[in-house]
């Protein structure tokens, strides 16, 4: 790797970090996650990976092809590239899901697969009345992931972009392995303005909810990796990640009511749901399936 390659890295993830601060610095002069401005100040904040890699692609490296350096362009093969799409929605959301009966099966996840007894004391609790039998308005929340995806595909680009767009190609010359560790640890690293206020781990300590973002974004990041390596293009990644970050709260359909959750041990985020990524990954590395797009032509 090149000076010039480190350098424009360094740039980066400078300009990620720095701009994912100052948009969260009014949650920590003001009220936290309980402000009215934190889902705004979120969604911005998932944007400054995407401006991050613009900058560097624009005002630093200035190569010929800036669409196909961040991956969005030409979509070749289409084929190839709609199915990784495809494959990217469905593989998050079976990952997601997967992790509550593994988490149930180790004793660390309070499940009702039965009654629904969480979701329906939600309901409850909104007085919401559902005309439907609790399970089939189970199944119809589920059905509703596949679309949603295509709803949260900006935001997850501005994200993707960045990481998968940009960065995880350039550091695909220090080895496919290195490449997924270090994008992987940027990325969950780079959460660290929301980790820290108790996002997604209100529970933990500060640096127990870092240290568990970072795992849960190596093995997680790995899959969007391969996705992007394989196809060639950030968009299937992008797609994953939004059918991700939109199949995140099923954990609520199928909890015990009265029950606490505690995410550093279940779900996606916890290391009872890191099992079913770190597996997929070890089956990947095995069979060469990170081999990317123009290394397979």
């Amino acid at each position: 790797m090149s000076g010039r390659d480190l350098r424009s890295i360094g740039v980066f993830t400078a300009v990620a970090f720095g701009l994912a601060w100052l948009l969260a610095l009014p949650l920590w002069f003001g009220d936290g996650l309980a402000s009215p401005w934190f889902t705004v100040v979120a969604v911005a904040t998932m944007t400054t990976p995407a401006i991050a890699a613009l900058i560097v692609v624009f005002f630093v490296e200035r190569p010929r092809q800036k669409t196909s350096t961040l991956g969005l362009w030409p979509l070749r093969p289409v084929r190839g590239v709609v199915g990784y799409g495809a494959l990217g929605i469905l593989v998050s959301i079976v990952l997601v899901l997967l992790a509550l009966p593994v988490g149930a099966l180790l004793g660390v996840f309070p499940a009702d697969f039965v009654n629904f007894s969480a979701f329906e004391q939600v309901l409850d609790e909104q007085a919401a009345e559902v005309p439907i039998p609790i399970g089939a308005l189970v199944a119809i929340q589920l059905a509703a992931l596949p679309p949603a995806a295509f709803i949260n595909l900006i935001p997850a680009l501005g994200e993707e972009l960045g990481w998968r767009g940009w960065l995880l190609p350039k550091l695909m010359p220090l080895g496919t392995l290195p490449a997924l560790l270090i994008s992987g640890v940027i990325w969950g690293l780079w959460h660290a303005p929301l980790i820290l206020l108790g996002y997604n781990y209100p529970d933990a300590p500060g640096w127990l909810g870092l240290t568990a973002m970072v795992g849960m974004c190596v093995l997680v990041g790995a899959v969007f990796g391969w996705l992007r390596l394989r196809s060639g293009s950030v968009w299937p990644a992008a797609l994953a990640h939004a059918a991700f970050n939109g199949a995140g709260g099923t954990y609520l359909l199928f909890a015990q009511a009265g029950e606490h959750v505690d995410t550093t041990q279940a779900t996606i985020l916890g290391w009872s749901g890191w099992i079913a990524p770190l597996a997929l990954v070890v089956i990947l590395i095995a069979t060469g399936q990170f081999a990317s797009s123009k290394q397979r032509s």
